[in-house]
């Protein structure tokens, strides 16, 4: 079930990346799996999650979905066995897994959709309960979890949007302590023909924006829509403590960039990452006021042509450039989501194929020489 596709000794000074199967398709009782996600727990050990699309690889509303994990306490090397975490039941789906820890708790939480049978984003209606918003919550790293909590009255404008979905991935916890879930909204109308960039047809009239909890996930709240048509996006805080979101486009070329000073209102878009529509990845990867030599960024995504050539980049200033592009997998690749380890190497949770892009659920680990080899070219302190 788990297979090591690639290995470099992780030796003081010396690059190291380790590529591990976690899900495999067609086995466990499921067809495929997608939508993937990862969080590292308060002891270390990581969890990954993941649609388990039973009978066809169709998104919700095509088929039987559960929400499942697997957990490692070696850093990614081996995985325990698959748990159910939802069923929602015959026909429903459970997508989007989006998970946060509570670091001043230790507690970990999995927000996450579920859907009505045959529902999907482009049929979900305002005022029913054909999509809903769930959350459980787990105190010991990810073992066991609580009972299922209804959250889509706080998450949705129940009467007035069609559907929401979270993430996948890439909510945060601020210096605040503030919970941030990235999230996204449709109108009853799914969409317009229109044309952005090299782009024209059909454009969804989806928009991001945040789910918060000031209170450790007591009260949930929803802040404001983004100034730009998107859909997925994850949050990363930067060094002042402003929130970054990076959003996946509804049509054209480029990515959205969006800025919040509290992580609820988004200031001005600008254009992000250019490549095809996709859910992509963005972390901190080592901050100068925790004791790092530099402040760094990363981001991961396929940067194609099409869902291929999955890479990772560096910014050194807080999201305004990126660099140093790395390739993790010259092959198919589509969806991601990143975490860092406790020993400082970076994890990435990925989507990847041979013959189609969603034949493996991958863990990528990575150290900073992997990152910037000899030669790399780091700009100067401004």
């Amino acid at each position: 079930m788990i297979l090591s596709l690639a290995f470099a000794a992780h030796l003081f000074g010396q690059a190291m990346i380790q590529h591990t199967d976690v899900l495999r398709a067609g086995t466990g009782g499921y067809h495929t799996y997608r939508i993937p996600a990862i969080v590292t727990a308060a002891d270390g050990s990581l969890v990954v999650f993941a649609e388990a699309r039973k009978e066809n690889r169709s998104d919700p509303g095509g088929g039987d979905i559960d929400l499942v994990s697997r957990r490692s306490t070696d850093n990614g090397a081996t995985w325990s066995a698959m748990t159910v975490i939802d069923d929602p039941g015959a026909g429903w789906g459970a997508s989007n897994p989006t998970p946060v820890l509570d670091r001043t708790n230790k507690r970990l939480w999995i927000l996450y959709n579920r859907w009505e049978p045959g529902f999907g984003t482009d049929k979900s209606k305002p005022g029913t309960s054909n999509n809903q918003t769930w959350a459980r919550w787990s105190d010991d790293n990810g073992k066991t979890w609580s009972q299922a909590r209804d959250l889509t009255r706080e998450s949705r404008d129940y009467a007035n949007w069609g559907a929401i979905f979270l993430g996948p991935g890439g909510a945060i916890q601020t210096r605040t302590g503030r919970l941030a879930i990235p999230s996204a909204m449709k109108w009853d109308a799914y969409s317009i023909v229109g044309a952005a960039g090299n782009y024209s047809g059909p454009i969804g009239l989806m928009r991001a924006y945040a789910i918060y909890s000031d209170d450790h996930g007591a009260t949930w709240k929803r802040g404001e829509l983004a100034g730009a048509l998107t859909n997925e996006n994850q949050f990363v805080e930067l060094s002042d403590g402003a929130v970054l979101m990076d959003a996946r486009q509804n049509a054209g070329d480029h990515r959205w960039f969006l800025l919040s000073k509290d992580g609820t209102s988004w200031g001005r878009p600008r254009e992000g990452h250019k490549l095809a529509p996709v859910a992509t990845a963005v972390e901190r990867f080592s901050l100068r006021s925790a004791g790092a030599d530099r402040d760094r960024l990363m981001w991961t995504g396929p940067t194609g042509p099409g869902r291929k050539n999955l890479v990772v980049r560096v910014s050194y200033d807080e999201g305004q450039t990126w660099m140093n592009e790395r390739v993790l997998y010259g092959g198919l690749a589509a969806y991601s989501d990143a975490t860092m380890l406790n020993d400082g190497t970076a994890g990435i949770i990925w989507e990847r194929g041979m013959s189609d892009a969603v034949q493996f659920v991958t863990f990528t680990r990575f150290n900073r020489e992997f990152l910037e080899p000899p030669g790399t070219v780091i700009p100067a302190f401004q």
